[in-house]
């Protein structure tokens, strides 16, 4: 339990009740329960649909839901989002490419990048079937902190300094086996098989952008492991709002 308590400190503001102490590697060895804090967040988000629907109208539940995940999350991963549209815009060499994500200002690009995303998430929510929406509100959070991992393990750092390099470090086949198996668990067990088709599609989307990012910068840094992450969730939304017409 002391490596899922690493992550949920790392993937989270929420504080825990006690202590805990740990070295950068274990960051990296703590990715194989990167999933399982998925699901803790998706419950906290079920929760909150729950009490929310008792007072708001759906809408603005949804709304809070999309917010909730940003502020528990220390919206960490739009930060990424943000960065990496921002580096995509300058459209310089590699060492640009590097600097823009690194610089703390936000530009234009990223500005545009971080709202169309929070819309898309949004609305994904939006058009949920309620006979889906609980177990979605579960899955999607684990999908996309799998897609962490799946970005990660085996991976070269872009760069030697920040929290990318501190998990490529650390982060094994093992971490990778676990943390695609608890998925796929979830997967099945939340939505059956189109959970399963769901967390193919996302698989295939994640390897495909991993390898763009090792011929474009050489490989991989935080920024870019928190973009795909973020649009994994976006994209979970949008495959099962699409999977109910079919």
């Amino acid at each position: 339990m002391r490596l899922y308590f690493i992550a949920f400190q790392f993937l989270t503001i929420i504080p825990l009740p006690f202590s805990l102490r740990w070295e950068e590697r274990d960051l990296g060895r703590s990715m194989a329960f990167f999933p399982l804090v998925g699901l803790t967040l998706g419950a906290l988000l079920v929760g909150v649909d729950y009490l929310g629907g008792q007072v708001f109208p759906r809408p603005l539940t949804d709304l809070l839901l999309v917010a909730l995940l940003a502020v528990v999350t220390g919206a960490l991963h739009h930060d990424g989002l943000a960065d990496v549209c921002d580096g995509l815009a300058a459209r310089g060499s590699r060492e640009r490419f590097l600097a823009v994500m690194k610089d703390s200002r936000v530009g234009a690009v990223g500005v545009v990048g971080l709202v169309l995303g929070i819309l898309l998430k949004y609305q994904g929510l939006a058009q949920l079937d309620p006979a889906v929406k609980w177990p979605t509100l579960l899955f999607f959070p684990a999908a996309a902190r799998f897609s962490q991992v799946q970005m990660t393990v085996g991976s070269r750092r872009a760069r030697q300094d920040g929290l990318g390099a501190a998990c490529i470090a650390g982060a094994g086949w093992w971490q990778f086996g676990t943390a695609l198996a608890l998925t796929a668990a979830a997967a099945w067990w939340c939505l059956g098989s189109r959970g399963v088709f769901c967390l193919l599609a996302l698989y295939l989307f994640t390897w495909a952008a991993r390898a763009w990012f090792h011929r474009r910068l050489g490989g991989v840094t935080g920024d870019i492991i928190g973009c795909v992450s973020e649009l994994n969730e976006i994209g979970c939304l949008l495959l099962l709002v699409a999977l109910q017409h079919t």
